[in-house]
Parts: C-alpha cells; sequence; structure tokens
C-alpha cells in the first residue's frame, strides 16, 4: 500500500476510536446512568443493543489504527519505539496509542462484556467489579488520547523532518 492510502487509513480508524471512547465516556455513561434510575427498562435498548456493538467497533477500530500507525512508521518503526530523535515525538505518541491499544483489547472490551452481562453466569458482584474497572480505564484512556492527537500532530507537522 502507499502511504498516502495508509495515512487515510490511520486517521480514518483513528478518528472512529477516539470518537467512540469520547462517546462512551461523554455520553454512554451518563445515558445508562439515567436510563437505570428510570426504571423502566430502558437501559436495555443501551445495554442489550448499542453497547456491544459500539465495543466491538471500538476495539477493532483501535487495532485498525495501530497496525495502519505502525505501516506508516515502516522501516522508522524501532527507531520510533526506541525514541530515538528525531521520532521521538512520533514515538511517544506510538506508545501512547500502545498502551491504549492493549487496555481497550485486555481490559476495557472484556471488562464490558462482563459488565453488561454478555458473560454468563456472573454474580451482581463480579459485574460491578468489571464495571467499575472497565470505567476506570476508559477514563484513563481518554486522559491518554489528549497527549496522544497531541504527539499524533506533531509527528504530522514535522513528517518531512523525519521521512514519513
Amino acid at each position: 500500500m502507499e502511504a498516502p492510502l495508509v495515512r487515510w487509513f490511520h486517521f480514518f480508524f483513528g478518528i472512529m476510536w477516539i470518537g467512540l471512547l469520547y462517546y462512551f465516556n461523554f455520553v454512554q455513561v451518563q445515558a445508562i446512568a439515567q436510563a437505570n434510575a428510570a426504571a423502566d427498562g430502558s437501559a436495555k435498548g443501551i445495554t442489550k443493543f448499542v453497547a456491544p456493538r459500539a465495543l466491538e467497533f471500538f476495539r477493532w477500530s483501535a487495532l485498525g489504527t495501530w497496525i495502519f500507525g505502525a505501516a506508516l512508521l515502516g522501516p522508522h518503526f524501532g527507531s520510533a519505539f526506541g525514541l530515538q530523535p528525531p521520532y521521538t515525538g512520533i514515538g511517544i505518541g506510538a506508545w501512547l496509542g500502545t498502551i491504549m491499544l492493549v487496555n481497550v483489547w485486555a481490559i476495557i472490551y472484556p471488562n464490558n462484556m462482563r459488565a453488561l452481562g454478555i458473560v454468563p453466569d456472573l454474580t451482581d458482584a463480579q459485574r460491578a467489579k468489571s464495571r467499575r474497572l472497565a470505567f476506570l480505564m476508559s477514563r484513563t484512556n481518554t486522559m491518554l488520547s489528549v497527549p496522544l492527537l497531541f504527539f499524533m500532530a506533531f509527528g504530522f507537522t514535522h513528517r518531512a523532518v523525519v521521512g514519513l
């Protein structure tokens, strides 16, 4: 694949990933809390239909973002991850993205599946613990997304310097 197409896919998946991250943290968490408070079962529409589908797009867009980002680095991948000049800025962004990706796949997604009841035979206490962990790690990714976006933009504006 040529670099412009790789870059386009990296941006496409990145927008989807961060957009869903912000949706979960700024919209869905509060909407589920309000729907649960209504006690009319209205949260089921979100927890049964919307959240599982959004979480699937969330985890796969995270992976797509990372893969196409790694492809953009190409032969500079090791230098970026080693934080070697002139790849230090983009390397920090790559590390943040890697941490966030692992967080999505290893903690956020599986714990949300438990919290939503998609993983069967869990106690209410286990589901509550999973809900809290998924919430905290999702908030962590939200905080990490700010410097991630900064270093992505930094890498983009300095791509001529680093040859990407």
